[in-house]
């Protein structure tokens, strides 16, 4: 039956044990499983936009809707992924359409979540698995091509995807900021240094590039 989601107040109230049992994990889980891999997403793109603002706007975001059973607003990986990559336009300037359009598609999602939550239990979860590995082929194939352009760092962005795909789960931390440790140790070892960030993406602007601009 068609139903619609009804926010329910819930006064705040302090807590130490909810504040270190759940409050921190849930911050560092998703720093590094949706935070993090959304800037490398952004970076990967093209688009230099400073951490600050996004971090700013989406923490305020949260305070704001916290008393209403909203969980924390970040900026999502996979979502980053389909609306800044080429298939959501070949310019640049112009995919900020597809990051509009998925808001609007978030917030119609959250006003009827009740009965498609129920519409999506009803797939297998394969099927689901399926469907959203099918969508982020275009950006797992760019990713993987940038990553293997410089050949001293091949080996360590192979590694790197392999442990981010493994997915391990370590004191309740996904796969994705374990894959970037790993990926940083074997690149320290293959090179006997870290990586350096490029001299030209330290001096770009945080703008949105013009087409056919480079990372």
């Amino acid at each position: 039956s068609l139903e619609f989601a009804t926010p329910v107040f819930t006064r705040p109230e302090f807590s130490l044990n909810a504040l270190l049992s759940v409050a921190l994990p849930l911050f560092l889980i998703t720093l590094t499983g949706q935070y993090m891999p959304g800037m490398l997403v952004l970076r990967n793109d093209g688009f230099r936009t400073s951490a600050n603002p996004i971090l700013g706007i989406t923490g305020l975001g949260s305070v704001l809707m916290a008393p209403f059973g909203s969980h924390a607003f970040n900026i999502a990986a996979i979502t980053a992924a389909i609306c800044t990559g080429k298939e959501a336009s070949e310019d640049p300037s112009k995919r900020w359409v597809a990051g509009v359009a998925a808001g609007i598609f978030y917030i119609l999602v959250g006003i009827f979540g009740v009965t498609l939550a129920a519409v999506f239990m009803a797939f297998p979860a394969t099927f689901i698995t399926t469907l959203a590995g099918l969508a982020l082929l275009g950006t797992i194939g760019g990713s993987l091509a940038n990553a293997m352009l410089d050949a001293k760092a091949r080996e360590a962005s192979l590694i790197t995807f392999l442990a981010c795909a493994a997915n391990i789960t370590l004191l309740g931390i996904g796969g994705a900021f374990w894959g970037l440790v790993i990926g940083l140790v074997a690149y320290a070892v293959l090179n006997g240094r870290l990586p350096r960030r490029a001299k030209a993406a330290q001096a770009e602007p945080a703008a949105v590039p013009t087409k056919g601009a480079t990372n």
